[in-house]
């Protein structure tokens, strides 16, 4: 959801991204540029920003105004890339692949941040940082 709650998005096997309007059911905006399914796609916390992921094992970071991808995919996964979530300050982004790898990403210059966390055997289903922005929770 949008932070006000006005906008929904929802990812698909399509490899499109679409943005609808909760009220009215109206698609407003369709985004491209995976080259395979979207798995997940959520707003940063100030609506500025949509981050996606996909099984062409990229995370993707997109101008949520114009629907335009900023920069480059982030690339650093070996498998599909199942979940992204921001920080509560959208400041960082963590990403968590069907390779049971997690990467944490500056937002703001797009760049990995450390190396990746390893250790889960299989993929991961759903990510998200805790209130404060200090712990990631993972399943």
């Amino acid at each position: 959801f949008f932070l006000d709650g006005t906008k929904i998005i929802s990812g698909s096997d399509g490899r499109m991204i679409r943005i609808w309007d909760v009220k009215t059911k109206a698609l407003l905006q369709t985004l491209s540029g995976h080259e395979t399914g979207v798995w997940s796609a959520v707003f940063s916390p100030d609506g500025s920003k949509i981050v996606s992921s996909s099984e062409d094992q990229t995370v993707r970071l997109w101008d949520a105004k114009t629907g335009d991808m900023i920069g480059d995919p982030l690339l650093g996964h070996g498998g599909t890339v199942l979940c992204v979530a921001f920080s509560p300050d959208g400041k960082r982004i963590v990403s968590a692949a069907s390779d049971g790898t997690i990467r944490i990403w500056d937002a703001e210059t797009r760049t990995a941040v450390g190396n990746p966390f390893h250790g889960h055997e299989d993929g991961i289903n759903s990510v998200a940082f805790s209130s404060d922005g200090n712990w990631i929770v993972l399943r």
